[in-house]
C-alpha cells in the first residue's frame, strides 16, 4: 500500500517544522502564558488553549466507521480552542469550539462548531458530588476521559464508539426484512450501496456523545459514582446533540458507577437507557405506538490498569434495540487495549476490536443476524518531539463481509501541535 499524498504532505510539512521545533516551542510557551489570566488574588483564573491537527488517511471504500468520504485518500484539519475558567472553588466553566471538515472525518466544506459549553457547581470544598449542566461528553466508558487528540494513542475511535449499525434515526424498521436491507445483509452488499445510505445509519455510541443535559457525579473513598440527563441517545448524531435540536419529552439517562482498588486499578459499570429515533421519525412509527418504545438499552463494563511503562484498558458493551414490529434485537461489541512507553517520548499501542450481532426472523422463517460481525486490529505509533508536538501513525486491518471483499485497509497519519 502506498502512502497516500496527503500523508506525504503532512509528513513534508512535519520534516520543515521540526527543523524549527526549539523555536516554535518557545513561542508556544509564551502564547500558553500569554493566554492564561488571574484577578482578585488568583480567585478567578481563565485560560485560553487548544490544538491544530492535520490527519491524513489512506482508505479503502466503503470507508470504515464515521469516515464520510468517496475517495481512497482523504485530508482532514482540526482546530480546536479550550476555554476554561474557574471562579473560586465553586464553580468551573468550560468551552470547546472547532474549525474542521465535519465532526467525524470528511471531505465536506470548513465548518466552526460549539462542541462543548458546560457550567460545573461544587457546592462546598469537601462536597462528595458537583452538579454539571450544558453539552458535554457522556459519563459512560473509559474511553471518553481519554479520547482527547493528545491522550488518545490511536487516530480512530474503537469499534463501539463508530461501527454503523443497520438502524436509522430518521424512520423507524416496520419489518426484520426492512431492517436486514437496511444493514446491507439482504440483498448483498455493493460499495455504492454502502456510502449510499450510510449517513443514515447509527453506531452503538458516537462518539464521545457531546449530548445535552445535566451531570452529576462525585466520589465516595474508592467509589465514584456519575449520573446523567440528556436529550439524545448515546447512538444519536451530531446534529441532535444542540439542546435547540432534539426535544425533550424521551430523554436519555446514563450513568457509570466505578471502584479504585488502588492506584493501578479502575474498574466500572455503565447503563444507558433512550429512545434512538428522531422526533421527525414520528410518521413512521407503528400504529399504537410512541417514540419511547423504540429505545436503545447499554450496558457496560470497562476495566483500566497502569503499571510503570505499561497501561492497559477494556470495555465491553451490551446494546438492545426495541423495535415494534421487529422485536428487540442485540449487538454486542468490546476491544481491548494496551499502550506501551519504550521512552518518555516513544510508544506504541495495539487494539483489538469486534462485534457481532443477534438473530432475527426474514420473511422466509430463517434466522439471519441483523449485521454483519467484524473484528478489526488497529497497530499505533506516536513520538513527542515536544510537550506541545507529537506525530502518531496508525494502521488497521478490519475483517467484514463487504460484498466482493472480506478485508480492508486503512493507514494514517496525524501531527498535532498543542497550545
Amino acid at each position: 500500500m502506498k502512502i497516500p499524498g496527503v500523508i506525504g504532505c503532512c509528513l513534508a510539512a512535519l520534516a520543515t517544522l521540526l527543523a524549527r521545533t526549539r523555536g516554535a516551542d518557545d513561542f508556544l510557551d509564551r502564547v500558553g502564558d500569554a493566554l492564561t489570566t488571574t484577578a482578585w488574588h488568583d480567585t478567578v483564573r481563565a485560560r485560553l488553549s487548544g490544538s491544530v491537527n492535520l490527519d491524513g488517511y489512506r482508505l479503502q471504500q466503503p470507508a470504515p466507521g464515521l469516515i464520510f468520504a468517496d475517495g481512497a485518500n482523504l485530508f482532514s484539519p482540526r482546530l480546536t480552542l479550550l476555554l476554561d475558567a474557574q471562579f473560586g472553588r465553586q464553580m468551573y466553566i468550560f468551552a470547546q469550539t472547532r474549525a474542521d471538515r465535519a465532526f467525524d472525518p470528511s471531505d465536506e466544506g470548513t465548518q466552526v462548531r460549539l462542541d462543548e459549553y458546560a457550567l460545573r457547581i461544587t457546592p462546598w470544598p469537601n462536597a462528595h458530588f458537583s452538579l454539571q449542566i450544558g453539552k458535554f461528553a457522556t459519563v459512560v466508558g473509559n474511553w471518553v476521559p481519554r479520547h482527547g487528540v493528545w491522550d488518545d494513542p490511536f487516530i480512530t475511535a474503537p469499534l463501539p464508539y463508530e461501527n454503523l449499525t443497520g438502524l436509522w434515526d430518521v424512520a423507524a424498521a416496520r419489518s426484520s426484512d426492512v431492517l436486514l436491507a437496511w444493514a446491507h445483509v439482504r440483498p448483498g452488499p455493493s460499495g455504492d450501496a454502502e456510502y449510499a445510505d450510510k449517513y443514515l445509519r447509527l453506531p452503538m455510541i458516537w462518539g464521545p456523545s457531546y449530548a445535552s443535559g445535566a451531570a452529576l457525579f462525585g466520589e465516595f473513598g474508592k467509589m465514584e459514582y456519575a449520573v446523567e440527563l440528556k436529550n439524545a441517545a448515546l447512538s444519536s448524531r451530531p446534529e441532535t446533540w444542540d439542546a435547540t435540536r432534539t426535544q425533550w419529552q424521551h430523554p436519555t439517562f446514563s450513568g457509570r458507577l466505578g471502584y479504585r482498588p488502588n492506584v493501578m486499578w479502575n474498574l466500572g459499570f455503565s447503563a444507558s437507557t433512550g429512545s434512538f429515533l428522531r422526533p421527525s421519525a414520528q410518521p413512521t412509527l407503528a400504529a399504537g405506538h410512541g417514540l419511547g418504545d423504540y429505545r436503545e438499552i447499554v450496558l457496560g463494563q470497562d476495566i483500566g490498569f497502569a503499571w510503570h511503562h505499561l497501561q492497559l484498558w477494556a470495555e465491553f458493551y451490551a446494546t438492545r434495540f426495541e423495535i415494534p414490529l421487529v422485536g428487540n434485537v442485540g449487538t454486542w461489541a468490546y476491544y481491548l487495549e494496551a499502550k506501551y512507553k519504550f521512552t518518555p517520548q516513544f510508544f506504541g499501542a495495539l487494539r483489538w476490536n469486534q462485534q457481532w450481532f443477534s438473530t432475527v426472523s426474514d420473511s422466509a422463517g430463517e434466522s439471519v443476524p441483523w449485521g454483519r460481525a467484524v473484528w478489526r486490529l488497529d497497530l499505533a505509533s506516536g513520538y513527542r518531539f515536544t510537550p506541545h508536538t507529537e506525530l502518531k501513525l496508525q494502521y488497521s486491518l478490519q475483517h467484514e463481509a463487504v460484498g466482493s471483499r472480506d478485508y480492508s485497509h486503512l493507514l494514517a497519519a496525524q501531527f498535532v501541535v498543542r497550545f
